[in-house]
């Protein structure tokens, strides 16, 4: 855990799905090192209670909540007791994404639905519990983790690339449908992280190489950091990027260049 940073989001109360490790985690601590009040959901329990302590002891308003996103219920639970300790919703960010590489053949229907069901659905369900909180607050938005993989085809990541570009496709009608009603929406789309999700997504020896290293950056190895995606949440959230709406911002280091 960083230092406090000034506050940006100072009184803010922001949502944050997938927060139990990788890149849900360093934004539940991002923003509140800003100065949000944050609360951090996860099906995961022990990871949920984990990112609430290191919060709260860097002195952030904080508070956890085991939620399975795919699940309407217990996201609208989630939703509701934010609403009661921290008087509403003005960021939600949905980070929570599952995936893994392998053969389209080898992807069968409960795969296919589960990765659907957590990346895309997830997303529809937060946003349809939050939506009524975030329309009453000035300057609230969302911030969808999408993923260069949303934004071109890409070989044994079919379930994954399908879930991803219908969140970006998602995020853009969100973005043109509320735009007058002072409601932002706005998607990073990340390339490879060094985060527990990677390793889902290493290349087997039986994948042809010449249909991988496209989606690699121009310098080997040079995968990104959570803290640079970190950033640019943060920045699509922030004040400063009140006109940006519909965006995906590509954070990759030169791969879809």
């Amino acid at each position: 855990m960083h230092d406090r940073m000034s506050g940006r989001f100072e009184g803010r109360a922001v949502y944050v799905t997938g927060a139990a490790s990788g890149l849900g985690k360093a934004t539940a601590e991002r923003f509140g090192r800003e100065g949000a009040r944050v609360l951090a959901v996860d099906v995961n329990g022990d990871g949920v209670v984990e990112t609430v302590n290191a919060l709260r002891a860097a002195g952030s308003d904080a508070l956890g909540a085991v939620v399975d996103v795919s699940d309407a219920d217990s996201v609208a639970a989630s939703v509701a007791h934010m609403v009661e300790a921290f008087g509403g919703v003005d960021v939600l960010v949905n980070v929570a994404g599952i995936g893994r590489a392998a053969r389209f053949e080898e992807i069968d229907e409960s795969e296919w639905n589960r990765t659907l069901a957590v990346n895309l659905t997830g997303a529809f369900h937060t946003t349809q519990a939050a939506l009524p909180h975030l329309l009453r607050r000035s300057g609230a938005n969302i911030v969808n983790v999408a993923s260069i993989a949303g934004l071109r085809g890409h070989a044994y990541c079919s379930a994954y690339s399908a879930s991803k570009a219908a969140l970006i496709s998602l995020t853009r009608s969100l973005a043109l449908e509320f735009t007058s009603r002072g409601l932002r929406a706005n998607c990073v789309a990340p390339g490879g992280i060094m985060t527990p999700l990677i390793a889902g997504f290493i290349p087997r020896e039986d994948f042809e190489r010449e249909l991988l290293a496209y989606y690699s950056p121009p310098p080997p190895g040079n995968l990104s950091t959570v803290e640079d995606v970190t950033a640019s949440i943060a920045f699509l959230a922030s004040p400063e990027a009140r006109t940006i709406n519909g965006a995906v911002l590509v954070c990759d280091g030169g791969t879809m260049a």
